[in-house]
């Protein structure tokens, strides 16, 4: 008698959705060779971070509860994106202290959202992926994902057995690459500097590819290596560990 996996709701993001929807097909390969059945509720939303930092709590409020409806149900949410996760996680129970039945939604919706790389890694106890890359590469560690949800040694662990890859750690692989959700919208110039540090650092390490696990982190450094010439192409780690390359350019790239 076989055991059925986790019934699992795909969080798309809009970055994603918008702009890079290979990253959702590579997650729900990974999820589904995983064992996972998974779903993608049409009815989804943004995760409503952008307001929330802007200080427009009524807003955040409405798309949270749009999307504490949209995956009740599900076993688990999971997310190509350590932001988004994050801001379901640990923040939507705090938008609802004077309303005890959504709260409680929140929090049910909150104990089972997760990163995707820490998802197949923690929770499932994936250990390998069945994928081939020829290049050397190195790894962006994004700021929500790393400081909010702890995703740091997951990624690795599963790139550690992709065939033909080579990990070459990055200098300040820690610190932030500019963009931080509208952080590089209020200040351009702070943000411009911040990824021009990191682009001097990625080129340093030889690497051919940066890989990451948000896409807006992503599109921000791809952005700013195509302005200034840099010769390094940018994936994100999904796709990578999906073995999704071949028929998709880099980021930023037409072909």
């Amino acid at each position: 008698m076989s055991v059925k996996g986790p019934r699992v709701g795909l969080f798309v993001t809009c970055l994603v959705d918008l702009f890079r929807p290979t990253v959702g097909f590579a997650a729900v390969k990974l999820l589904e060779d995983a064992g996972c059945t998974v779903e993608v509720p049409a009815t989804q939303v943004c995760c409503g971070q952008p307001a929330y930092n802007s200080g427009d709590r009524a807003d955040t409020k409405a798309i949270a509860r749009n999307v504490i409806q949209a995956f009740d149900g599900f076993d688990y949410v999971v997310a190509p994106s350590g932001s988004c996760a994050g801001m379901i996680r640990e923040h939507y129970a705090e938008l609802f202290q004077d309303e005890p039945d959504t709260l409680m939604r929140a929090h049910h919706l909150g104990k089972r959202a997760y990163e995707l790389v820490s998802f197949l890694v923690d929770v499932l106890g994936v250990k390998n992926v069945e994928a081939r890359y020829e290049g050397t590469v190195t790894y962006h560690d994004s700021c929500s994902g790393l400081r909010e949800l702890g995703v740091k040694a997951q990624p690795r662990t599963l790139l550690a057995g992709v065939q033909g890859l080579a990990l070459k750690e990055l200098p300040g692989a820690e610190t932030c690459c500019g963009f931080g959700g509208t952080f590089c919208v209020k200040y351009p110039e702070i943000s411009n500097r911040m990824v021009g540090d990191k682009a001097r650092d990625v080129a340093r390490t030889g690497a051919d590819t940066l890989l990451a696990g948000d896409l807006g982190c992503l599109m921000n450094m791809a952005g700013k290596f195509t302005r200034d010439g840099l010769d390094v192409k940018v994936r994100h780690v999904a796709e990578v560990l999906a073995g999704m390359t071949a028929d998709v350019p880099p980021i930023g790239r037409a072909k």
